[in-house]
This record gives C-alpha cells, structure tokens and sequence, in this order.
C-alpha cells in the first residue's frame, strides 16, 4: 500500500511554511503513522491543510490555472499567503509499499506576467538502490515546462542545485554527462502547455513506471466531503462501485455490493448493525419511477425508514463504514470533521474504524482526518494526533503531540489526550 510519509506546504493561505512528517532531508522527524488527526481551534487552518490535498488532486486533474479557481478557491492571489510574493509550493514524501526507496514530489505553482497561473518547477526523485544519504536522483525536472525525464526504474539525473532554476545548456550538460557515465535513457522534454502537471502527462506512459504509479496514487485519493442531506436525494437506481465525495450515490453503492459481493455484504451490514445502534437490515428499493429507495430496518419496526427519515449521524456513519468496507480502498482516505452530528459515544468506535482500516496486516488505506471534538482525540494516541495553531503573525504552525515532553509523560500517565486538550494543555505548549 502506498503512503505518505512526508508532507510540506508554502505559501498556501495561512499554512506559510509547514511540515508534517518526513523528508528526504529532514532525518529526525517521524515518518506520518498509517492514521493522522490534526486538531485545532476553529480558524488554524484545518480545513485548509484538508484543501491543500483537494487542490493537489485538482491540479493534476484540472490543471493549475483551473484548480486556483475550483472549490469556490477564487483563484490564485486568493490562496497564496496574504502578503507573499513567492510561489505556492508543495512537497510530498512518500513509498510505493513498505519496502520500496521512497520518493520525493516537488511542485511550485506561481503567475507568469499576465497573472494566469502556472506550474514553475516539478521534480520526482529517489535515492539510489543502497544509497542512505547524499542528493537523491532526480527522474523528473521541469523548470517552466522546460526538462528531462529518466525512463525506466533504476536511476535519474544527479542534481545538486536543490533550488536553481537550470537553463537548456546547464540541463544539457547534465544530460550528457549522465549519458557518458551509464545509459542514454534520459531524453529533455518541453510541455505544450505549462499549466499542465508533468506527472499529468508522463504517468501515462508505460516507459515511465514510477512516474505512472504516482500519478496513479494520487488520482485514487479520496475527499470526503459527505453531507446527509445529499445522502437523502434519490438517484437513479444502477449499482455505482465507489462512493462519490458527496455521498449522494449511497443507494447506488449499496446496490452494487448487493448484486457483486452479497455474502460480502450479509458481513458488511452484520458489521454495521453492531456498531449503529437500533439498526437491524438495510437495502434497496426500486421505485416505478427507477429511483433508488435505502432502507433501514429497525429492530423496533415492522416497516422500513428510509434514509430521508434517518438521522444525520446514521447515515454519516453508515457511510464512513461502507467507505472503510470498499472493495477496492483508496490508497489515501481524507475525511474532514467526521464527528459533526454524530453521538459522542460512536466517536470511539469510528476511530477505532479507521486506525483498524489503516494499521491492518494487509493494510487498505492511509487515514488522514481534521477534527475539534476531544471524545474523538481521547481515541488517539500522541503519535496520530498533530496540532495546528495561529501564531502572532497571523500564519500556523504544527507540531506532533508526541513532541510536548509534557503532554506525552502525562498520556503515559493514563490521562486522555483529548481530556489534555480540552483542558488546554495542549495550546499552552
């Protein structure tokens, strides 16, 4: 399964200069843990950190230009940090599987001079086959559409210059050289179009596997943006495989593990039934019109509700459990605030969900959630759980709980961390 260790953002809104996790050339810190929370007042930046994974997804969907503007953005100037001048840049850290070199993801997206955005520089790089330290090799390096690319797995280009801008004669020379010292499998590339990601194009070629398997990994990310009331709406009736990121094909996926996997769905419902109380069967309906009905047996009810009548909080964690139950699991699940609506009770028992869904010997997903309800942190360990605060220059900061001496002595103490939090031990640190 593929993870990310490692993740840091610049200049995006009032994340000015972040980092959680991992880096290339950051060997202290702890890789990220297979379930993150990341906790915070309201106004830190929670939901802004969840966007900068949205806008990265966008972008290699959309296109930059296209991604500033999505998701009610407002476009560039809008999600650069006020007062910045310099490019919004991302860096992602991240493995294959447990065993795989990891790799290093480099974007910066500024406005060229008629103010349109576009992307600066992109770079995919991995250390050699034994190599523990020095400059990982670049496979990928684009400076203003212009650069080169390795094909193949083995190796890449030796670039040092971590920030320079290289010019055609200066990549030129790299490229030769490299060419005269093992192979003539790195080729300069330009894009026709520069707001267009690199991994965009390329990881649609079978020549380039790594730069495929990333692209691959970031097109499977999954958002939650799940809302009940779309859950409510009446779709078409027609099995769908995956939840979409409003939820409002609920029906629709239900339908389809009915029809595709029904012993594996008798399971999933067991399952579920157990941890929503009151709830005994569900399944569809088809109406003379070919909509869908969802149905929810309750133990004390000869008849059916249907999910119109169904409280906000079953029906969210009816489908955070048949996300977590999907056959084919995104490789990241990111889920923002899941506790809202929901009875502080079931806090504990869906993030015992996800940390099982994550950390599980064949693990499906890496879980990564924002979050300000302590019920839920008290289900968390100091290792899982990050915290966003503003400083006085209007910018946040994060830190892992783990890293408070303080905070950690008292959790080894037996008090709960969401307890700590709830009672500001974490925001006096």
């Amino acid at each position: 399964m593929a993870r990310i260790e490692g993740f840091k953002v610049k200049n995006f809104r009032v994340l000015k200069n972040i980092t959680l996790g991992k880096l290339w050339n950051i060997k202290e810190s702890e890789a990220l843990t297979p379930l993150t929370a990341v906790i915070g007042k309201n106004g830190v930046g929670k939901s802004t950190l969840f966007d900068a994974f949205g806008f990265l997804s966008d972008c290699l969907r959309l296109g930059v230009e296209d991604a500033c503007d999505a998701n009610g953005r407002g476009g560039f100037e809008k999600i650069r940090s006020l007062g910045s001048k310099e490019p919004i840049e991302f860096e992602i850290y991240y493995k294959e599987n447990g065993n795989a070199r990891p790799i290093t993801y480099e974007i910066s997206i500024d406005i060229d001079k008629s103010g349109r955005p576009y992307v600066l520089k992109e770079r995919l790089r991995q250390r050699r086959k034994g190599q523990a330290h020095g400059w990982p090799f670049s496979f990928l390096i684009l400076n203003n559409g212009k650069g080169a690319v390795w094909k193949g797995e083995k190796t890449g280009l030796q670039i040092e210059e971590d920030n320079e801008l290289l010019n055609d004669n200066e990549l030129t020379k790299l490229i030769s050289k490299q060419n005269k010292e093992e192979s003539n499998e790195t080729e300069k590339i330009e894009m026709d179009d520069t707001r267009r990601l690199g991994i965009a194009t390329l990881g649609v070629l079978k020549q380039h596997p790594r730069i495929s398997a990333f692209r691959k990994f970031i097109e499977g990310w999954y958002l939650s943006y799940f809302t009940p009331d779309a859950a409510r709406s009446l779709p078409l009736a027609g099995p769908q495989k995956n939840l979409n990121i409003h939820g409002d094909n609920l029906g629709n996926v239900v339908q389809y593990l009915e029809r595709e996997h029904p012993k594996k769905f008798e399971k999933i419902l067991e399952s579920i039934a157990e941890k929503i109380p009151g709830i005994q069967k569900i399944h569809t309906k088809k109406t003379d019109d070919g909509r869908l009905l969802l149905c929810f047996n309750d133990r004390g009810f000869k008849d059916p509700f249907f999910s119109q009548q169904m409280s906000d909080g079953t029906l969210k964690v009816f489908a955070y459990l048949l996300l977590l139950e999907d056959p084919s699991p995104p490789p990241f699940l990111c889920v923002e605030e899941p506790e809202n609506g929901l009875y502080h009770k079931l806090l504990e028992t869906l993030a015992s969900e996800f940390r099982r869904h994550a950390t599980a010997k064949k693990a499906r997903s890496q879980v990564f959630i924002t979050t300000h309800q302590p019920y839920l942190v008290n289900a968390l360990n100091s290792e899982e759980v990050w915290i966003l605060k503003k400083c006085n220059d209007g910018f946040s900061e994060i830190k892992r709980a783990s890293d408070y001496e303080l905070v950690k002595n008292m959790v080894s103490e037996g008090l709960p961390l969401g307890s700590l939090w709830y009672s500001d031990y974490l925001d006096e640190e």
